[in-house]
């Protein structure tokens, strides 16, 4: 799939998120604790200590600054369970997957929920299939099905329920997501990136059906171009099974002060052809 396999973004290093937030800032190391499974965040009570909940709030802190892909649709369903096609009802088959993102503003030396981003997430079926677009193999235009975004509530938290991703080639599993707001100049901003998946678990998922009659993928996280930029950082950590499914939190700090890397993403065209 022709551009998609363009890097979306340079990842900070927990380091470099520290040095952006201030060393032994307190206030950031207790507003900045790691969600628990229902996604909210929860502070080390009267801590000011870098507690392991703390090290996870820092994982995650991303500067986008190229390209979208070509397979972003705008205008999606304003939706938390985006498994479905609103054209016929139909809903897409796989392992159930819950996405619990945590959304916060980490400029002037602060941590504060981000109310009111808008959050779109979109990824391929288990057949490797994206809705909305026209492609070798495939013409899915006017299909919604695994697209959707949502708004995050006053803790800056939002909730997807879709289904384990499957692969096509060149590509190791992974879910799009972009987060539209408003800089800290009023301007708009955009951050653009892709959650990835632990290879032991997907080759544990893809071993059932209705994955297993595409095959074995020949992309695994070790030799994917987005992964080898950074990617480790974006690994979900899920929790559950294969038959009830899973549930993962993340969380995303985006400094709203640095508007060179908030610009909003070119959108690619659809085009032919799989990545290199």
């Amino acid at each position: 799939m022709e551009n998609d396999d363009r890097p979306v973004g340079r990842i900070l290093t927990r380091r470099d998120a520290l040095k952006l937030l201030g060393v032994g800032s307190a206030a950031f190391l207790t507003a900045c604790a790691a969600p628990d499974q229902s996604g909210t965040p929860v502070p080390p009570a009267g801590s000011t200590q870098v507690s392991s909940a703390t090290n996870a709030a820092l994982d995650c802190v991303v500067r986008p600054e190229l390209t979208i892909g070509p397979y972003f649709v705008d205008g999606q369903l304003n939706r938390p369970d985006i498994r479905s096609d609103p054209s016929d009802g139909s809903v897409k088959e796989g392992v159930p997957l819950t996405i619990n993102i945590n959304i916060s503003d980490v400029s002037n030396n602060s941590c504060t929920p981000l109310e009111g981003a808008q959050v779109d997430m979109w990824h391929c079926d288990a057949q490797g299939v994206y809705s909305g677009v026209s492609d070798q193999g495939f013409d899915t235009t006017g299909q919604q099905f695994l697209r959707g975004y949502q708004l995050t509530d006053g803790t800056g938290k939002i909730q997807f329920l879709t289904i384990y991703p499957g692969w096509y080639s060149g590509r190791a599993v992974h879910i799009h997501f972009t987060i539209r707001t408003t800089a800290a100049d009023g301007s708009d901003y955009q951050f653009t990136s892709q959650f990835f998946f632990d290879d032991t678990l997907t080759d544990q998922v893809h071993a059932q059906e209705p994955y297993a009659s595409k095959g074995q993928r020949d992309t695994r996280n070790s030799s994917d171009n987005i992964f080898m930029g950074g990617g480790e950082q974006l690994v979900l950590n899920l929790q559950g099974d294969n038959t009830s499914g899973y549930t993962a939190a993340m969380n995303v700090g985006l400094d709203l002060t640095d508007i060179e890397v908030g610009a909003a993403d070119s959108m690619g065209q659809p085009g032919g052809g799989p990545p290199p």
